[in-house]
């Protein structure tokens, strides 16, 4: 479902990746793992094709994401995400439901609010919300899109422990989805991902996730 190969790039002649290649499998479950300048916010850009590829190829369902086809088949969620505050959350899915290529549909709206338990705010401005409350409507409308490849970068950051454990059983229960998920913490990633993509010194190293844990992380990190 998401293909990397040979990819290679470069601030101002410092490599950041170096011969990058992964591949996820349909349903797949990654997480994105390295340090902070590792290269992973990079590494999404050009996925996204918010940079430009200068050497090495990507493609997402099967479709080079230099054609705008891929987009059909990729939801993303940014770790910071403007949303409207003087809507409300219903408001907020309407609008942004209105960008992709299908016609609302108030019913499978509101039964995604339901699913992130959302619904009984959902005429309430959005300028109410916890973070937790903001965060879970960006996945709410990642749902709506309902397409196959969904990427997170960081989707629990900033939250308290109550508002992370809600976001990770949203994600958890999600079906037939190939997911790519940014983050450092070791407990979500046992609790969400199958798989580990390790970037280290501009190259990156799939792992099962048991197979991470056993070779990188001492007993007691988290």
């Amino acid at each position: 479902m998401i293909n990397i190969d040979a990819l290679n790039y470069a601030y101002f002649r410092k490599e950041v990746l170096q011969d990058v290649h992964l591949h996820i499998e349909q349903n797949e479950r990654c997480a994105l793992v390295g340090r902070n300048g590792a290269g992973k916010s990079t590494l999404i850009k050009l996925l996204l094709g918010l940079l430009p590829i200068k050497q090495g190829t990507i493609s997402l369902g099967g479709i080079s994401n230099k054609k705008q086809d891929w987009k059909k088949n990729v939801a993303y969620l940014p770790e910071k995400f403007q949303l409207y505050p003087h809507l409300t959350g219903m408001e907020n899915m309407r609008f942004f439901a209105s960008l992709a290529d299908k016609k609302p549909d108030t019913e499978e709206m509101e039964r995604i609010l339901h699913s992130v338990s959302l619904y009984e705010a959902r005429h309430d401005s959005i300028g109410t919300y916890s973070k937790g409350m903001l965060q879970r409507l960006g996945l709410a409308l990642i749902l709506y899109y309902d397409t196959d490849i969904i990427i997170l970068d960081e989707p629990t950051s900033g939250l308290d422990p109550i508002g992370r454990e809600e976001i990770l059983q949203i994600i958890s229960a999600l079906k037939d989805k190939t997911i790519l998920m940014a983050s450092h913490h070791l407990s979500e990633i046992k609790q969400i991902c199958t798989h580990v993509a390790f970037l280290e010194d501009g190259t990156l190293t799939k792992y099962t996730v048991d197979e991470f844990i056993n070779e990188h992380m001492k007993e007691g990190q988290n």
